[in-house]
């Protein structure tokens, strides 16, 4: 019954008195049922075809992979871009990195039936031929922005029917492939924008410099109206055409709501930049290395901070200029508990070829000067011979033919250990070095991954405690960061990746002897024109005015500068604490952190003043037949009060009302252990003078113990 309907009405006919025309003619009806066949088989060849050609020929949706490689800081915040290979400054950027004010904009005035359409919008389409027959000319478009990306991704020179019907096509492959926010973020990486500028993110920070996540209504009208005449609006270029095309958009805005009543007003009233500014190029010698050892990744992560690495760069310029030409400026900033290097500067300017700013001097081998100086005071701490306050010999000395002078050539003749260090003398050095011995100096290096570069077939000498080694920056950096950390050594990571962390093994220094280095370098002068911040620093010198160095510390971070001539050429009157040290302060002063104060004195660690210091330790001195060793000159200790066999009387025979009794010895090596009647009293102490309280009367036997394990006892009647 409904076939026989349907041939009623293929007959045009709804009358059963009048046949169908094709009953009347039975060779229509044949004709129908040989077509119908044809048309379905033909059908599904012309969408098999379409398939077939829309996976022969996919859109080249792989070249729009192709953007600049970008180095970021540790918090994913963009330190250096490159250019791609054909010169193009193309950041990706996905729908999550810009404002979404400006993809409202954006939408509003690009596409509106951007979220509804697949590809075509057959309205705009409809309203543009229209348009174009009853004006004669093209009055608006009706490119969709699925399109405009088939255009970016394909560009045709040509304007043609042919290549307009390509790019219609284009538009719904790639949105058979890709979701709309996909779409979206191959618009945000490709949109033109005048000169070598692609994609929103490079135009913000070239027109803006900051990155599109938090625009104003003004920038972001300007970034929507951009990249459809992007040579002919450039505000560096036409200033006039980039606002009147900044006012459409804000026009077109305020009518689709998407900003709020009189925003568009206030917007237009807003200044447009007129210059380019540059993309970021932070730590250009880091940032290359990261490109040469992974050359196809396109994002890099680095352990540095944007923040820190800016500041450090701008002292490093700016002191560099102060010095005079040719000379350069490295600087290494890293943190004393993980070893992540967190700024790293390797030459005061990258592009200036006069100071040979393409050298990365934080990796360059140079003498150290009197920078390892903290070390070997270190280890005669550690080794008992010296304290603070020991008197040590600041005159002319021979030892076996080498003859240490000091860098002012005078002398300070008696001076204390402490004084000797912050003065930075060299023949106390030298006299503390031949004493604990230069190999083992070296030895501790080695502990923090340390090998400084000794000459050709040389064992080490007395001469590489004021330089004669060779080092690198983030060596220096290294050591010093070993020496913050109380003592355990800390190995720096690249930069780029992990690998930093503590050393297993053992320690540079003591915990003990490494808080007495800091406590005297901690109150070392500011150079002129510094404010004290806190910090342990050290300067150095290299023979000849070749390298100054300045290595300082709080208890979070190092920081390693160096000062000189990349060719290794002399500048006279170069000197650490008056070319590097102002730079070390600066340095942290521009690098925006905090200053951590330094740690508390671990047990044990106590200044003394020098009349209180065993007779072994009060000076410090060399004879004909070499060091007189504490162990060899210091007596065993003595108790001088109270006498053996005294009787002494305390007032009292009960522990509650009783007087505490004085004790007090001679010689002996610090610290003392007492014993009252087998049992330890409870401190340990470094002083000469202590005092007991008796559990009450009668004999009693008293013993001290010294540092080495010797011990003199007394015994006493207590009344």
């Amino acid at each position: 019954m409904f076939f026989r309907q349907l041939l009623e009405r293929i007959g045009g006919s709804r009358s059963g008195t009048v046949k169908p025309d094709c009953f009347r003619h039975p060779h229509r009806l044949g004709a129908i049922f040989v077509a119908l066949p044809i048309v379905l088989v033909l059908t599904a060849f012309a969408a098999l075809g379409l398939q077939w050609a829309d996976k022969t020929f996919p859109p080249p949706l792989d070249e729009a992979d192709t953007v600049s490689a970008e180095v970021l800081d540790k918090d994913g915040r963009l330190l250096r871009a490159f250019a791609t290979k054909d010169g193009l400054w193309r950041l990706k950027t996905t729908v999550d990195d810009v404002d979404p004010r400006f993809l409202n904009m954006l939408i509003a005035y690009e596409d509106q039936r951007f979220r509804e359409h697949h590809g075509v919008d057959p309205l705009a389409l409809g309203r543009a031929a229209l348009q174009f027959v009853t004006n004669g000319r093209i009055v608006s478009g009706a490119s969709t922005l699925s399109m405009q990306v088939a255009r970016l991704i394909e560009p045709r020179r040509e304007r043609t029917l042919p290549a307009k019907l390509l790019q219609l096509a284009r538009a719904i492959q790639i949105e058979r492939r890709l979701s709309k926010d996909q779409i979206l973020d191959l618009y945000l990486t490709h949109a033109p924008y005048g000169g070598n500028l692609e994609g929103v993110r490079a135009a913000s920070l070239a027109w803006f410099g900051k990155e599109p996540r938090r625009l104003s209504v003004a920038e972001a009208a300007l970034l929507v109206a951009l990249p459809q005449l992007p040579e002919k609006r450039r505000p560096d270029g036409n200033l006039a055409a980039a606002e009147a095309a900044r006012e459409r958009v804000l026009g077109r805005a305020a009518v689709a709501k998407v900003i709020g009543e009189g925003e568009a007003e206030r917007a237009a009233l807003a200044a447009i930049p007129t210059r380019r500014l540059q993309l970021p190029a932070h730590a250009a010698h880091l940032a290359e290395l990261a490109l040469r050892k992974e050359p196809k990744i396109l994002q890099h992560h680095t352990t540095l901070r944007r923040d820190i690495q800016r500041g450090l760069e701008a002292v490093a310029r700016e002191g560099a200029a102060k010095l005079g030409p040719k000379v350069s400026v490295a600087m290494v900033m890293a943190d004393v508990r993980s070893g992540e290097i967190v700024g790293e500067v390797g030459s005061a300017d990258y592009f200036d070829a006069s100071r040979a700013g393409w050298i990365d001097m934080t990796r360059i081998t140079r003498s150290p000067g009197s920078t390892l100086k903290p070390f070997i005071y270190g280890l005669a701490f550690e080794e008992g011979l010296v304290a603070q306050e020991t008197i040590i010999e600041d005159r002319p000395a021979d030892f076996f033919g080498y003859r240490p002078r000091n860098f002012d050539m005078s002398y300070q003749g008696d001076v204390s250990i402490r004084q000797a260090l912050q003065l930075s003398l060299n023949v106390p050095a030298i006299r503390l070095l031949d004493a604990v011995g230069p190999a083992r100096l070296m030895v501790r290096f080695r502990r923090a991954d340390v090998r400084p570069a000794l000459p050709p077939n040389e064992a080490p000498g007395l001469a590489i405690g004021l330089g004669g080694v060779g080092i690198t920056l983030r060596d220096l950096v290294q050591l010093y960061a070993g020496l913050a950390n109380r003592g355990w050594p800390v190995r720096l990571g690249d930069g780029i990746e992990g690998k930093a962390g503590l050393i297993d093994g053992e320690a540079v220094l003591s915990t003990v002897a490494a808080w007495h280095v800091a406590d005297i370098l901690s109150d070392v002068l500011p150079p002129a024109g510094s404010r004290q911040r806190g910090i342990a620093y050290k300067t150095g010198t290299s023979y000849g005015y070749r390298d100054a160095w300045s290595v300082g510390f709080d208890g979070r971070y190092v920081l390693g500068v160096w000062v000189g001539r990349p060719d290794n050429g002399a500048v006279p009157g170069l000197t650490g604490y008056a070319a590097a040290a102002p730079i070390l302060f600066e340095g942290f002063a521009k690098s925006g952190i905090a200053i951590t104060p330094l740690p508390d004195p671990p047990a044990g660690a106590v200044r003394i003043a020098q009349a209180d210091l065993p007779i072994s330790q009060r000076r410090f001195s060399m004879t004909a037949s070499g060091l007189l060793s504490a162990s060899a000159r210091e007596p065993a200790p003595q108790i001088v009060f109270p006498p053996e066999g005294a009787r002494v009387e305390l007032g009292a025979t009960t522990s509650e009302t009783m007087m505490p009794l004085t004790l007090k010895l001679q010689g002996g090596r610090a610290p003392f252990r007492w014993l009252a009647n087998g049992r330890p009293l409870p401190d340990v102490t470094r002083r000469r003078t202590s005092q007991w309280l008796p559990d009450g009367s009668g004999y009693s036997t008293l013993t001290v113990i010294d540092a080495v394990g010797r011990a003199a006892s007394v015994r006493v009647f207590v009344e």
